[in-house]
C-alpha cells in the first residue's frame, strides 16, 4: 500500500480522514478483513493516532467498521434491510425466512407485550427465540410471543423443548390465516443479554422492531426483534408508514 499524506483542508481533519478511509475500504479491503493496527494506519495517512481514532469511531457509527473483541477492527458487511410499512404479510418461519429458530420456552411476557396480546396478568405464553446471521455475524435477535390459544393443537406434538419445539410452534402458527400485521420501530440501547447475543458491548445502539400479527380481528402473536443499529437500515414498502421513537431505556424482552 502506498502512503497518503493529508493536506491542509477546511473541514475537520478527522472527517477528511474518514472520507479517505471509506474510499480505501471500498477499493482495498473485503468484508471481514482486519484493518492494520492504529500505529501503521496513522503512519500511512500522516495523522496523529487521536485523529485516526476519531475517524475510525465515525466509520463504526456509520456501520462501515466493526470492533470485535479479541479480533480487532474489521470491515463490516453490508447493512441488513429491515422492511417496515410493507403490504406483504407473512408468518415467521414461512418459506424463505432467513431467521434461525433456536429455542422455545413458556413464561409470562413483559407487561407491554401482554397488553398487545390482551392476555391475563401472569398468563404464560410460548416464547420462541430466533436469531438472524449475515456474513457469519449476528445481525438481530428476536423473541416471538404466542399465546396458547393461538396454537391449541400444539400439545399433541412430541417436541418438548429446544429448536424442535420452536419449529413446531411456528408450524402450528402458520396454519392460521394471517389477516395483517403492523410494525413499530424504536431506537434503544442494548442491554447485557442483547449485547451478548449480538456480539456488542452493553449500551450499543439497537433498533427494536415490534410486530403484531392479526387473525380474525385479534392479535395472534407479537414479535420483538432487536437489530444491531450498525448493521441494519430501514426500508419502506408500499404504505411507507413507520413509527420512530427515541427511548434509550426501552427494550422489550
Amino acid at each position: 500500500m502506498g502512503t497518503t499524506q493529508l493536506e491542509s483542508v477546511p473541514e475537520p481533519k478527522y472527517w477528511h480522514l474518514r472520507t479517505v478511509l471509506s474510499e480505501a475500504l471500498d477499493s482495498e479491503f473485503t468484508v471481514g478483513e482486519i484493518l492494520p493496527n492504529e500505529r501503521d494506519l496513522a503512519a500511512r495517512f500522516g495523522v496523529a493516532r487521536a485523529t485516526l481514532r476519531q475517524a475510525l469511531e465515525q466509520l463504526e457509527l456509520e456501520g462501515r467498521l466493526q470492533r470485535r473483541r479479541g479480533v480487532g477492527t474489521t470491515v463490516a458487511p453490508p447493512r441488513v434491510g429491515v422492511a417496515v410499512g410493507t403490504e406483504q404479510h407473512v408468518w415467521p418461519g414461512a418459506p424463505g425466512d432467513a431467521w434461525h429458530a433456536a429455542d422455545c420456552t413458556t413464561a409470562a411476557p413483559p407487561a407491554s407485550v401482554a397488553g398487545l396480546l390482551e392476555t391475563a396478568d401472569g398468563e404464560s405464553v410460548h416464547i420462541v427465540r430466533r436469531s438472524l446471521v449475515t456474513h457469519g455475524q449476528p445481525a438481530a435477535a428476536e423473541l416471538l410471543y404466542i399465546p396458547a390459544a393461538s396454537v391449541p393443537d400444539l400439545s399433541a406434538i412430541d417436541a418438548p423443548s429446544g429448536a424442535a419445539r420452536a419449529r413446531a410452534v411456528l408450524r402450528e402458527l402458520q396454519r392460521l390465516e394471517l389477516e395483517g400485521q403492523d410494525r413499530a420501530v424504536e431506537l434503544g440501547s442494548a442491554r447485557a443479554d442483547d449485547a451478548k447475543e449480538l456480539d456488542r458491548l452493553p449500551g450499543a445502539p439497537v433498533l427494536v422492531v415490534t410486530t403484531r400479527f392479526f387473525t380474525e380481528g385479534r392479535t395472534t402473536a407479537v414479535s420483538v426483534a432487536t437489530y444491531r443499529a450498525d448493521t441494519c437500515r430501514l426500508t419502506f414498502g408500499d404504505s411507507g408508514g413507520v413509527e420512530i421513537h427515541h427511548d434509550p431505556e426501552r427494550r422489550a424482552s
